[in-house]
């Protein structure tokens, strides 16, 4: 899931990470807001896949995310369903003022599920909330479905930069907290040699963890955060 050098004094991690959801929804000025600070009104749908890395630092350690943009687009569906492999997070964005992009995040999570592992930690994201007079989705209804499926969620506004960055690093936060907890569960099987302390699984479910980021207004599985 992770990739990170045996070097333990620079130990780096390698994060991947995909951005799903319709057409036009947003994902890729999503992108560009958060790895470049740049907004572009009139963007053309992505062709295939792009990927950008960016490097972030938690509990001094260098973390470079690895974001695939993928295409919304029903006829690159096939292309981009290889991306998902090796993924270890997902931002699933739909249109807070279309609401067909928002019945379609049941078809995105299946896929998300079908191609990559299905513990991804995945973040339901809201898109657009700076359109609120076109709104068809509420934050209501945004968080139901996140607590319903174990998701974090949070709105964004790629337009004045509301909460972009925030989701990915809700996202890139969570992914460093399971894997620093994996080692330590490793480290204390070693020392103690005793397989029994690795019997719950459940203390490394990506989706039904939460971090301290997250806030608390929707308890247990799913974080929020709106504009």
């Amino acid at each position: 899931m992770a990739f990170y050098s045996e070097e333990e004094k620079t130990e780096d991690y390698l994060f991947k990470i995909v951005l799903i959801g319709d057409s036009a929804v947003g994902k890729s000025n999503l992108l560009a807001r958060f790895a470049r600070n740049e907004f572009y009104p009139n963007s053309k749908s992505t062709i295939g896949v792009e990927f950008q890395t960016q490097k972030m630092e938690i509990n001094g350690k260098e973390i470079k995310a690895q974001i695939w943009d993928t295409a919304g687009q029903e006829r690159f569906r096939a292309v981009t369903s290889a991306y998902y492999r090796g993924a270890v997070g997902a931002l699933l964005v739909y249109d807070i003022s279309r609401r067909q992009t928002f019945d379609s995040i049941g078809r995105w999570l299946n896929e998300l599920h079908t191609h990559s592992d299905m513990n991804v930690v995945t973040i339901l994201v809201g898109n657009k909330s700076d359109l609120k007079d076109a709104r068809e989705v509420t934050t209501a209804e945004g968080k139901t479905l996140a607590e319903a499926e174990g998701l974090f969620f949070m709105e964004t506004s790629a337009l004045d930069s509301s909460n972009v960055t925030a989701a990915f690093q809700t996202v890139v936060k969570e992914i460093y907290n399971i894997i620093l907890s994996r080692k330590v569960i490793i480290s204390q099987e070693l020392k103690h040699k005793d397989p029994s302390s690795l019997t719950n699984g459940k203390t490394v479910v990506l989706q039904g963890e939460t971090t301290k980021d997250a806030t608390a207004e929707v308890p247990k599985k799913a974080g929020c955060c709106s504009s």
